[in-house]
């Protein structure tokens, strides 16, 4: 009990320190960003180095990106448990842009960063002309090159927890004729989707061999959830999930 008070106290403090990191980078970093997409990168992955090395000095809680990082102009569909996966893998990519909440852009600094580095809002609460735009906005986005990042179950999914792949990653497999990137994690054991507490350990995410273009959508679909449900797991056995 006493020790998982500590954890629990030091998890507080941590998050503290994050975003107030968060807010310092953000207010020093915005004049530049304003005008030039490399400041924000530069702004952007000096969060994720903080919030990494924070994360094993206070917490214990160690981090490691496994596998061929891509570069270029490549689709990647990642399994989504928390924050810290997006963190990990933005850090390890060149250019790396996600598909993200409408909302999102609204949030202070979170939002004005994410539009700089070249991320695309999508309005979920409309299915099929959300996923038409997002189409048409991707491509307009891509005159820049980069690494566009999809969670293809749309949200933050817990250790053990099922939810089924949506159509959007398969629709932008198919229009950008690009080889896709499965990423699988187990992120969520250490930082969960919900509450305060982070946990010590190893939090991995490993990128897996892509998948050429030109497959049928339902057949890659099928090999994409595969690929990622069957990584994660085994991901998240080595960080002793028994679920």
């Amino acid at each position: 009990m006493i020790l998982h008070g500590w954890q629990l106290f030091k998890s507080l403090v941590f998050v503290i320190l994050i975003y107030s990191g968060m807010a310092v980078l953000g207010l020093v970093f915005a004049p530049f960003a304003l005008f030039s997409r490399e400041p924000a990168f530069m702004a952007c992955k000096s969060f994720c180095g903080w919030t990494r090395f924070l994360a094993k000095w206070m917490l214990g809680l160690r981090t490691e990106v496994r596998g061929q990082v891509p570069e270029g102009e490549v689709l990647i569909a990642a399994k989504h448990q928390s924050f810290l996966d997006i963190l990990l893998i933005f850090q390890a990519l060149p250019r790396g842009k996600f598909i993200m909440k409408r909302e999102l852009l609204w949030t202070p600094i979170i939002g004005l960063y994410a539009k700089r580095v070249g991320c695309i809002p999508v309005n979920r609460g409309k299915r099929g002309t959300a996923i038409a735009k997002m189409v048409r906005d991707v491509a307009a986005e891509f005159s820049d090159p980069g690494q566009l990042v999809i969670y293809p179950q749309g949200t933050r999914v817990a250790p053990g927890v099922k939810v089924p792949y949506k159509a959007g990653t398969g629709v932008l497999y198919d229009s950008l004729k690009e080889p896709c990137y499965p990423v699988a994690t187990n992120v969520g054991l250490f930082w969960p989707k919900k509450g305060l507490l982070r946990k010590p350990g190893l939090a991995v995410v490993e990128f897996l061999e892509p998948i050429g273009p030109g497959m049928e959508r339902g057949a890659f679909m099928a090999e994409l959830e595969q690929r990622i449900e069957e990584q994660s797991d085994a991901l998240m056995r080595e960080g002793g999930f028994t679920g």
